[in-house]
C-alpha cells in the first residue's frame, strides 16, 4: 500500500531532487556546486546550495536547493504575517524550514572561488521568501509564490530583460541522465 502511495505521489510530481534520480548526475566536466556559498546582489552570505532540483520531463536543473543561513532565519520577516484580504490564507515561515529554491536563471557561478551569486537579489527579499523544511515536495504553489516574492524583490535597473536572458552565457553546471551525452545546463 505504501509503494502505491509513492507511486501516486510520483506521478504527480515534476521536480525531483538529483539525489533522487540515480540514473541523473553532474557531467564530470562542469562544477557540482553542492556545498557552495550562495551570496546575494550585495555579496552577502544567504546559505548553501545542499541540492538541484530537476525537471524530468525537460531533462534540465531549474532550481538550486538552497539551506539559508540563520542570517536570513534571524532576520525573523513573518512575510504576509497579516492577511491583506478576507478570505485569504497567507504564508508564515514554521520552525525547521531553513530552505528555499533559486531559479538557475537568477545565478550566476564563481568558479574560482567556489560560491553561486545573485547579482538580481538582496537579502532582504531572501528572508522575506517563503521558506520549506529540507526534501519537501516542491509544488508549483510554492514555486509561484517564491517567484512572486523574487519578482517584487528584483527593482526595474535590475530587472531580467528576457530577450537578453536568451543570449547570456548560461551558467556551466549541469544535471544529466548518465550515458546521456544531451547538456542539460543549471
Amino acid at each position: 500500500m505504501a509503494s502505491n502511495d509513492n507511486n501516486n505521489r510520483n506521478r504527480d510530481k515534476h521536480l525531483f531532487y538529483l539525489n533522487e534520480l540515480s540514473d541523473y548526475k553532474v557531467k564530470s566536466e562542469d562544477p557540482d556546486v553542492r556545498g557552495w556559498e550562495v551570496k546575494d546582489v550585495d555579496n552577502r552570505v544567504i546559505g548553501k546550495v545542499d541540492n538541484l532540483l530537476v525537471n524530468k520531463n525537460t531533462e534540465r536543473v531549474v532550481y538550486l536547493d538552497i539551506e539559508v543561513d540563520k542570517s536570513i532565519i534571524e532576520a525573523n520577516h513573518e512575510p504576509y504575517r497579516s492577511s491583506a484580504s478576507e478570505g485569504v490564507h497567507e504564508f508564515m515561515n514554521k520552525d525547521g524550514e531553513d530552505h528555499i529554491i533559486i531559479p538557475v536563471d537568477l545565478v550566476k557561478l564563481n568558479e574560482d572561488d567556489k560560491f553561486v551569486y545573485t547579482d538580481k537579489v538582496n537579502h532582504r527579499t531572501f528572508a522575506e521568501t517563503k521558506r520549506i523544511k529540507k526534501g519537501s515536495n516542491v509544488n508549483k504553489e510554492y514555486e509561484t509564490i517564491v517567484l512572486e516574492s523574487y519578482e517584487r524583490g528584483i527593482t526595474p535597473s535590475n530587472k531580467p530583460n528576457r530577450d537578453e536572458d536568451m543570449g547570456r552565457e548560461a551558467p556551466k553546471n549541469s544535471g544529466t541522465k548518465e550515458g546521456d551525452h544531451r547538456r542539460t545546463d543549471i
